[in-house]
């Protein structure tokens, strides 16, 4: 993005296809930017976007921590198959975190999409 500060590092990576497919699914159904807590990580939340999934600091005015993007699911015929994406690393201790973000983003995405509950 234009106006994202230069990454300390960026990295080839590739999300599954379970993951990433939720993240369709919930755009479609919620809209975007869909933004989403993070309950393992405190102050952690997620921007999600078509083009990118970024990871903030809510505690330090939504600085930067991790972005996936170029997400190479142009032309994709296989709705099992993983997703190959960049992922930009913006702050000292991105790498820690970068492995179980994805995972609590799931976890989240799960209570957003699910049925809501009339009893």
């Amino acid at each position: 993005m234009p106006d994202d500060p230069q990454p300390l590092r960026v990295m080839p990576k590739t999300i599954s296809a379970t993951c990433y497919n939720r993240v369709r699914l919930a755009l479609i159904r919620r809209g975007q930017p869909l933004r989403l807590g993070l309950p393992r990580h405190r102050g952690l939340e997620m921007i999600l976007t078509d083009d990118a999934w970024r990871c903030i600091d809510t505690l330090t005015e939504d600085q930067l921590i991790l972005v996936w993007r170029a997400f190479a699911s142009s032309g994709r015929d296989d709705l099992t198959r993983p997703v190959a994406c960049e992922l930009f690393l913006y702050h000292h201790c991105a790498g820690l975190v970068m492995g179980t973000v994805l995972s609590d983003m799931e976890h989240a995405l799960d209570a957003c999409l699910a049925p809501a509950r009339h009893d």
